[in-house]
């Protein structure tokens, strides 16, 4: 057998679902190459293999696992207090690749990883690198920071501190008055966020990019909102919930559509604007203003902005909201006419079972695909009818429990390879199609559990199943120790037969 056998074999089995811990445990001995390592990052593990893994003297193990999507976050505790810089930046910068909805870390671990006093023993990142990976990764929850304000911790506050805006009036007086004097700083370098003066005052100061931020975010005073429309640079004061009113008037009539468009989604508009954005001559203008008087709060304001001209292919992050609007307000969304707002319902993933149900025969593609793609209760149908027609979403699909493994023979003959790929691994499919002139159809054919072990038999001998055949659950658990022995240690095999049977299922 040649080593590229052996390489396929030991991939297989690394992500056979059938495979018990015993077996998957030789995979992270040095002599399984990389296949032990893509074992730990890319499928659920068993509880004895994590234990193993995360005790491994192997690095590359540890940092393998340390970006494991499909393991439980708090399971890879341990993984903080690495001796390993690089696998605390790991577990920090998140799962990889980077799918659209990321699970938070707990906050203990959170704890740990920002209240570090090293990177580790390996000199490979400082701390701060390591805080600076976790702060790209959505892997903190939104709520964590402001929970953090009262926290033994002074560095914790401090970070608490410098997200002003998110924390209570009680919180900004706790911490403008804390015992320690790192925290009352920042406190008070954060303060100027609502104070107008403060902001015009350190404005010239700050960089072009961070200015954009300010002019959305903070208090304004009636200066620099003036300086803004001398140096048309009102787009961001379209969505600044401290805009004052007279200067929302002067933007829901500014000459460019697209800003009248953004004003015309604030949720402080009087019933006058509303009225005159509705007769606007802008479409997009009109079709915003029609919205009202559903953005009636800002977080309805951002549940909607989320979601308005994304299209049907967004692969857009998913996230939380902060706050979030209240739940009878998505349920009227879903009952709207409107199908913008219906699909604002659709991306939430806490609507009741009845109105999934209906928005699952929603007359709007978008509705359909964001209820698909966001909702836990999306029934098996939708998210296989999205999966065909909509390849952008695929990856995250079949991350998704719901997804469909069944009632796919149908699609056997497709002329999209990757849908006839996923139909292949179907169970109840009669004969897998292990000829099929596309690999990665051949592979998943190969998986599939109708196969009895005289046919793997002959697929294993194959470069273009042998992987596929590796993974399939029906291989007995001693041949694929059998295997192991073969690729780790140099033990011949089995005999295998030389012509391939036919591919009767079982």
């Amino acid at each position: 057998m040649s080593d590229s056998l052996y390489e396929l074999w030991l991939r297989g089995i690394a992500f056979n679902p059938a495979a018990p811990s015993d077996v998957l445990i030789r995979l992270v001995d040095r002599a399984a190459g990389e296949a032990g390592q893509l074992m730990c990052e890319g499928r659920d593990l068993p509880d004895a293999v994590i234990d193993a893994a995360l005790r491994h003297p192997a690095t590359g193990i540890r940092r393998a696992l340390a970006r494991n999507q499909y393991v439980d976050p708090s399971r890879l505790a341990l993984l903080a207090t690495d001796p390993s810089g690089v696998v605390r930046g790991r577990l920090a910068g998140g799962p990889h690749p980077r799918p659209r909805w990321v699970r938070p870390l707990p906050d203990d671990i959170l704890v740990t990883i920002l209240t570090a006093q090293d990177g580790g023993e390996d000199g490979m990142l400082t701390e701060h690198e390591i805080v600076q990976e976790l702060s790209f990764s959505r892997q903190t929850p939104l709520s964590f920071d402001r929970s953090m304000a009262g926290h033994v911790h002074p560095g914790l506050r401090v970070r608490a501190a410098r997200g002003w805006q998110s924390l209570t009036a009680a919180q900004r007086v706790a911490l403008l008055d804390d015992p320690d004097p790192a925290v009352r700083e920042a406190a008070q370098e954060s303060s100027w966020e609502l104070d107008p003066e403060a902001v015009e005052a350190k404005l010239p100061s700050i960089g072009s990019h961070s200015k954009w931020s300010v002019l959305g975010t903070c208090a304004l005073s009636p200066a620099l909102v003036e300086q803004c429309f001398a140096d048309d640079t009102v787009h961001a004061l379209t969505w600044n919930r401290h805009t004052p009113a007279d200067a929302v008037a002067r933007l829901a009539r500014h000459p460019k559509a697209k800003v009248r468009e953004r004003v015309a989604r604030r949720p402080d508009l009087g019933p006058d604007l509303i009225t005159e954005l509705r007769e606007d001559p802008d479409e997009g203008v009109r079709m915003r203003a029609r919205l009202h008087p559903f953005p009636r709060t800002w977080a309805e304001y951002w549940a909607m902005d989320r979601v308005i001209g994304h299209g049907p292919d967004c692969t857009c992050p998913i996230t939380e909201s902060a706050p979030e609007p209240f739940p009878d307000w998505f349920a009227a969304c879903a009952a709207s006419e409107e199908p913008v707002l219906r699909r604002v319902a659709a991306s939430w993933p806490g609507l009741p079972a009845e109105l999934v149900e209906t928005l699952a025969q929603d007359d709007d593609e978008e509705v359909r695909i964001r209820l698909a793609c966001h909702h836990p209760l999306a029934p098996p149908h939708l998210l296989l009818d999205v999966f065909v027609t909509r390849p952008a979403h695929r990856p995250h699909l079949l991350t998704l429990r719901a997804f469909p493994r069944t009632g796919l023979t149908h699609l056997i003959g497709h002329p999209d390879p990757e849908i006839r790929a996923l139909a292949a691994a179907d169970p109840t499919l009669a004969e897998p199609p292990v000829d099929d002139p596309d690999e990665s159809v051949c592979r998943a054919a190969a998986a599939n559990p109708s196969l009895t072990p005289g046919v793997l038999e002959v697929l294993l001998a194959d470069p273009r199943t042998a992987e596929g055949a590796a993974a399939n659950p029906s291989l007995p658990v001693p041949r694929m120790h059998a295997l192991l022995d073969r690729c780790l240690n140099g033990a011949a095999p089995p005999p295998t037969a030389g012509v391939r049977p036919e591919t009767t299922p079982t």
